[in-house]
């Protein structure tokens, strides 16, 4: 069975974030996404690699607190 495409809020309470983050995250930093239309579409096993690979990540360029 193909693995179903998953709208921006089904993919934010999927990792515990807002749908806002979502979109920071596809324009920042390649979060993978599929426009279809007017809509983002999303598929778990790509987003799943995306962050295990580290592209969730805080970017080096934006420093911490201290």
């Amino acid at each position: 069975m193909a693995e179903p495409w998953l709208s921006a809020d089904d993919i934010a309470a999927h990792l515990g974030i807002t749908k806002d983050t979502v979109y920071g995250w596809i324009a920042e930093k390649g979060m993978p996404a599929h426009k279809l239309g007017r809509l983002w579409k999303f598929q778990t096993s790509e987003i799943d690699e995306w962050v295990r690979s580290g592209g969730a990540a805080p970017s080096s360029d934006h420093a911490g607190p201290g």
